[in-house]
């Protein structure tokens, strides 16, 4: 512990590990997140708080042999080399860390994702900033604007006999990342949302919505409010349905519910190894080939306008896209669909010099788009003869990765459209629906907009959808929520 109890700086602790490593190798990640929240129920505010956590994780590289150091001196990596890992959090025994994390290499087969560490000049340098600048604060000042938005949005609410409930949170979280090979490199990244369900007095009709934001700066609270509203009044008049297959309406945020599993499962090596959707049957991957009708694009995209990343890698684990030798690694826009064709699956450095393809490290953000399109969500249901407008979707899990088929329930707002106009809400629903299907019969894409996933928003907070018009959406059940 530093000088009057408070823990030593993130770039300290990086460089103690470094000197402490009697590794072949050493990568070093300091994780300092920052975050404040307020929650409540039955239009008054319940709780609030801040908090910061640290996590740090000590990766160690074992050469098996000297000749396996790589091609250049002090990077090693290659076919022989073993690594073993170490994280702690909060303020941790450094030179305890890096001990466990070279026991564990020491224990450790050959990593099949082995490569060079790479050196300062392989990866993006540090952009107007120091790696000795303290990590962000963030702070519950800016929520103090929403929460002030709030307090209107509980008059308006009592006044017209709904209730609002919810919570608004904001992070920074700030990594540091440092390598025996000299690379030193840190990141600060915001993250914010507002969710906001409303429900009447009897309990009986209920609808979300929800916003993901960096600074709050855009978050309109009113307009979400009257967006509630709107819905609470559309399910006054109440319609059963039974279970089939029916035309369906996705808002941005339920087209983000469905289209981050399907990035997910763009791993090159699962698809190689024909355990995703991604598979070529017979062999090989689909790259190449038309998923959808629609000129679709999917993107990630470090320097994407309101969706800004981390521009390098920073993990402290190894997956079958994603490996630990690569911290650092530059990350750069990658369009995996284009004009919906597939046109590239993620690959760490070992697993696409295997391939013969370029390395396309996972993107901290997530863009769907049809270029050119510009129809709202209200045109999209002008336009629709006789479907049901999914406001969102929940406890969405994978039935079967080889299929990608997904299967989850509806929740809070299931509306009929009869000619063009809402008439009504209908009763909950799960479906059994594979991404993949989903957008391949997508007969209209609106415009490109911020979303939140409900779902995965937590873990996936920046992304950009359409809503989309769908045929035979597959409802396989009705569901007793309500």
């Amino acid at each position: 512990m530093s000088p009057a109890g408070r823990m030593a700086p993130p770039h300290e602790v990086v460089e103690r590990a470094l000197a402490a490593s009697r590794s072949d190798g050493c990568v070093v990640l300091v994780e300092e997140r920052s975050q404040s929240e307020v929650r409540f129920a039955n239009n008054t505010t319940t709780t609030n708080g801040t908090r910061r956590d640290r996590r740090v994780a000590v990766v160690s590289v074992r050469a098996r042999a000297r000749a396996s150091l790589g091609e250049r001196a002090g990077a090693p990596g290659g076919p022989e080399a073993a690594v073993g890992v170490a994280s702690a959090s909060g303020e941790v025994d450094v030179e305890e860390l890096v001990r466990a994390s070279e026991a564990d290499a020491a224990g450790a087969d050959p990593a099949d994702d082995a490569a060079p560490l790479l050196g300062p000049g392989e990866s993006v340098p540090l952009a107007g900033e120091r790696f000795d600048d303290p990590a962000h604060e963030g702070g519950a000042g800016v929520l103090g604007p929403a929460v002030s938005a709030l307090a209107e949005a509980f008059a308006r609410a009592r006044s017209s006999g709904t209730l609002l409930s919810g919570f608004a949170t904001h992070g920074v979280d700030t990594t540091y990342l440092g390598t025996s090979t000299g690379i030193q490199r840190r990141h600060a990244q915001p993250a914010g949302s507002l969710e906001l369900v409303a429900r009447d007095g009897a309990g009986s009709r209920s609808a979300w919505a929800g916003v993901g934001t960096a600074d709050f700066d855009d978050v309109d609270v009113a307009a979400l409010h009257e967006r509630l509203e709107r819905r609470l009044a559309w399910a006054s008049r109440r319609v059963e349905l039974p279970a089939g297959r029916y035309e369906v309406i996705l808002p941005p945020d339920a087209t983000a519910d469905l289209v981050v599993p399907l990035s997910e499962a763009m791993s090159g090596r699962d698809a190689e190894e024909g355990r995703s959707a991604f598979a070529r049957p017979g062999g090989g991957t689909r790259v190449g080939e038309r998923l959808f009708p629609l000129p679709l694009e999917l993107r990630g995209d470090p320097a994407e306008p309101g969706l800004e990343c981390a521009p390098f890698l920073a993990t402290g684990a190894s997956g079958s896209d994603v490996s630990v030798f690569d911290n650092g690694l530059a990350v750069a826009a990658t369009h995996p669909v284009e004009e919906g064709v597939l046109r590239r699956l993620r690959y760490h450095r070992a697993g696409a010099g295997r391939a013969g393809v370029e390395p396309t490290p996972p993107v901290g953000n997530l863009v769907l788009e049809l270029p050119g399109a510009t129809g709202t969500l209200d045109d999209l249901v002008a336009r629709t003869g006789r479907g049901l407008l999914l406001t969102c979707l929940w406890y969405i899990r994978e039935v079967d990765p080889v299929t990608l088929l997904l299967t989850g329930l509806t929740r809070d707002g299931v509306y009929l459209v009869e000619g063009g106009e809402v008439v009504g809400a209908v009763n909950n629903f799960r479906f059994n629906e594979s991404p993949l299907g989903v957008l391949a019969r997508t007969v209209e894409a609106g415009r490109c907009e911020r979303a939140l996933s409900r779902e995965w928003g937590e873990w996936v907070p920046r992304t950009a959808m359409p809503a989309l018009r769908v045929g035979d959406f597959n409802m396989s059940s009705v569901s007793p929520a309500t």
